[in-house]
C-alpha cells in the first residue's frame, strides 16, 4: 500500500513539465485516471513540505521552492566535475587510461565526470551509469567507508553477479571491504566487466563522510604489478587536490 501510494505521488510529480506547468486536483485526477480524494491529498502533502505551492485565485498547483534546493545541489555536483576535470585529464594523460569520477547516492555508485583514455582499446561507461556499491574498485572503496549494518542491509538485498569475478560470498567480501578500509584504495579486476582494472580512491565531505570516489580503469592485460604501484602513486598525490575542490564545493 505505501508503495502504491509513493508510486501515485512520483506520476503526480511528473505531470509538472514546462509544457504543462500547473495543474487543477480534479483535472490532475483525470489525466491520472485516479479519484480527486487520492490526488487531493498527495497535493496537500506535497504543499505542506514546499514540493508544490498552490495559486489563491485559480487553486492550481505549481512546483514549490523545495526544487530550486535541490536544483542547487544538482548543479553543485556538477560544477564539482567542472571543476576537477583538469586534474582528471592529467591522470588519464600519464597513465593513458580512463578516469572517473563516482559518486555514492544511497546503496549505488553514479558515474558523474570521465577523462577518456586516447588509447584505441579503453574502459568507457556512460555518464549517469548506476552501479551497485559492492562491485568493482570505485563503488567497492566507497562501500568500504560506511557502517557494517549499512554495508549488511546493502549486501542482504542481494548481490546481483556481472561477471564471474563479481563478489558473491558475504564473509568474503566483508573482509575485503574491511582490507580496503585499512589501505585506503581498492584494486579490482573483471568485477563489474570482463578483463577490465580498476583502481580507486575515497573521496569524503568537510564531515568525513564518504561521498565519491576516483578510478583509473582499464584492459587488464596493459597493467603490471609495476604500473599498478605508479599508477596508485600517482592517484594518490592527484586525490589531494581532488579532495580540496570538494571542500570547497561542498
Amino acid at each position: 500500500m505505501i508503495l502504491k501510494t509513493l508510486d501515485n505521488a512520483i506520476q503526480v510529480l511528473n505531470c509538472f513539465t514546462k509544457e504543462k506547468k500547473a495543474w487543477g486536483v480534479r483535472e490532475l485526477a483525470r489525466k491520472l485516471e485516479t479519484s480527486h480524494t487520492a490526488i487531493n491529498r498527495i497535493l496537500v502533502t506535497f504543499e505542506k513540505n514546499n514540493f508544490l505551492t498552490q495559486d489563491p485565485e485559480t487553486k492550481k498547483y505549481h512546483l514549490g521552492l523545495k526544487f530550486v534546493e535541490f536544483s542547487e545541489i544538482v548543479r553543485g555536483q556538477f560544477s564539482i566535475t567542472e571543476a576537477i576535470e583538469p586534474i582528471m585529464q592529467e591522470i588519464s594523460r600519464k597513465t593513458r587510461e580512463s578516469i572517473f569520477l563516482t559518486w555514492k547516492e544511497n546503496d549505488v555508485g553514479v558515474t558523474l565526470g570521465m577523462a577518456e583514455s586516447e588509447e584505441r582499446i579503453k574502459f568507457s561507461v556512460s555518464i549517469g551509469t548506476r552501479t551497485p556499491l559492492y562491485v568493482g574498485a570505485s563503488c567497492k572503496v566507497m562501500m568500504a567507508y560506511l557502517s557494517r549494518e549499512e554495508q549488511l542491509s546493502i549486501i542482504d538485498k542481494g548481490l546481483r553477479k556481472f561477471t564471474e569475478n563479481t563478489p558473491q560470498n558475504k564473509e568474503q567480501l566483508l573482509k575485503e571491504l574491511d582490507e580496503i578500509k585499512e589501505q585506503g584504495w581498492s584494486f579490482t579486476d573483471g568485477e563489474y566487466s570482463d578483463q577490465v582494472f580498476g583502481l580507486g580512491v575515497p573521496i569524503f565531505d568537510t564531515n568525513g563522510r564518504i561521498i565519491a570516489s576516483i578510478t583509473i580503469a582499464g584492459p587488464e592485460y596493459r597493467i603490471t604489478e609495476e604500473k599498478k604501484i605508479e599508477m596508485l602513486e600517482l592517484l594518490l598525490v592527484e586525490i589531494k587536490s581532488i579532495q580540496q575542490v570538494f571542500y570547497n564545493y561542498i
